[in-house]
């Protein structure tokens, strides 16, 4: 199973594949909880680096998205030497403030969905970490990203 066969919850999603390694097994034998957070976030990152906002941009621009609510929805274990694809899509932007993230990580050998997850995240000035409005450039990038979320 690939990332291009794998049934995802919106189209085209950023994708990340994820090797689970024994540095992420806990003391139950699988993947902690945590390590499914930062995959969140790497695969976040990514997708914004990916459409040209980087920490470069976000300090020329005095302008970062952090993260205001988050939400796990943890569906099933994975465990070492499996892997497992991250999928994420902006799926909300008031074009002023705030900004919704989704996240479906699958392990790839099965297709099964092992989390889903939701951010709200919200735009700050990086110089001082108060709420601002989003520069026209957040605007461009993230809003021209979002998808559709009906399905």
């Amino acid at each position: 199973m690939t990332a291009t066969t794998i049934d995802w919850d919106y189209p085209n999603p950023f994708t990340l594949t994820i090797c689970v390694e024994d540095q992420h097994i806990d003391g139950l034998g699988h993947a902690n909880n945590a390590a499914y957070v930062i995959w969140c976030q790497d695969a976040g990152w990514q997708h914004s680096q990916h459409l040209g906002l980087d920490l470069n941009a976000y300090c020329e621009l005095d302008a970062a998205m952090a993260i205001r609510h988050a939400e796990y929805d943890y569906a099933g274990a994975a465990y070492a030497g499996e892997r497992c694809v991250m999928a994420t899509w902006l799926t909300g932007n008031d074009g002023r403030l705030t900004m919704e993230r989704r996240f479906q990580l699958v392990r790839e050998e099965d297709g099964k969905t092992l989390l889903r997850a939701r951010w709200q995240v919200v735009c700050i000035r990086k110089s001082s970490g108060r709420p601002r409005r989003m520069p026209q450039a957040f605007l461009d990038r993230y809003g021209a990203a979002v998808i559709n979320p009906a399905r």
